[in-house]
């Protein structure tokens, strides 16, 4: 009998102690959490599908995910359900009915992911898993001048990280920014249409090179037309990554779920 229900669940997540989302066979991963609650709480094996795999020890407050059950609890069932069943670093925000072709992954228009610097001389025990700490100064200005040139559709080859899915690498930039937070943040927010792997962060770390001084605002350009991944700067760190929203046709992932 194929199931009769698909769910769509938005969660929140750290993924301090994970192996990103895609369930593996020797480490512990989202993914596999979310559908072993899942299965304990149907009675069923449960197969979860998220809106995009984020990488070990990258965080979540808009991950959106979707699975098929012949169940029949209640939506409230499942919300209260799974967060008794959930560990503490991995919340349920939203269970809702959707349609029966809804796909997480395939059905998604946009996606926002934030990464967050600690540019300040101490670093933070609170925030250490969660920022990425630079106590050197960084040009903030020169940073968001090299983000507005990655507004509109380019290709990211240079900001691909290896073993990534096959697939044409041109993205759509709708928005990209760098913004001042309290106490030494940085915060750098970008939407697109898909991401590569590893694009935000070899991004970042790209315009933290500019914050230093060590490259012109400009040269994202330039690297973008080069489509070598060997010129750009380095990987940021995942802790400072996350997951905040995914945008479908009538339906927002976010941090914040729509009123009942």
């Amino acid at each position: 009998m194929p199931p009769s229900r698909n769910l769509r669940l938005l969660l929140e997540y750290d993924g301090s102690r994970y192996h990103g989302w895609q369930r593996q066979k020797n480490a512990l991963t989202i993914q596999e959490v979310v559908e072993t609650a899942l299965a304990k709480l149907t009675g069923e094996p449960v197969r979860v599908i998220g809106s995009g795999r984020t990488d070990a020890r990258v965080h979540a407050r808009g991950q959106v995910a979707n699975f098929k059950t012949n169940s029949a609890l209640p939506l409230k069932a499942f919300l209260h359900g799974l967060n008794s069943l959930l560990p503490p670093d991995i919340a349920v925000l939203a269970a809702e009915e959707a349609e029966s072709d809804f796909h997480a992954r395939y059905a998604a228009l946009t996606k926002t992911y934030e990464y967050r610097i600690l540019n300040r001389p101490q670093r933070s025990p609170l925030q250490r898993l969660h920022t990425w700490w630079l106590p050197q100064p960084l040009n903030l200005l020169a940073m968001q001048q090299a983000a507005a040139t990655l507004l509109g559709e380019h290709d990211f080859s240079a900001f691909r990280a290896s073993g990534g899915r096959p697939g044409s690498p041109r993205r759509q930039v709708l928005a990209a920014h760098w913004q001042p937070g309290e106490n030494g943040l940085l915060i750098f927010t970008i939407t697109a249409d898909g991401f590569l792997r590893g694009m935000v962060r070899s991004l970042v770390g790209t315009m933290v090179e500019v914050g230093r001084g060590k490259r012109p605002p400009s040269h994202l350009q330039k690297l973008l037309a080069s489509g070598d991944r060997r010129q750009a700067g380095p990987t940021a760190p995942p802790q400072g990554l996350s997951l905040v929203a995914v945008i479908y046709c009538g339906v927002q992932g976010s941090s914040r779920p729509a009123p009942k």
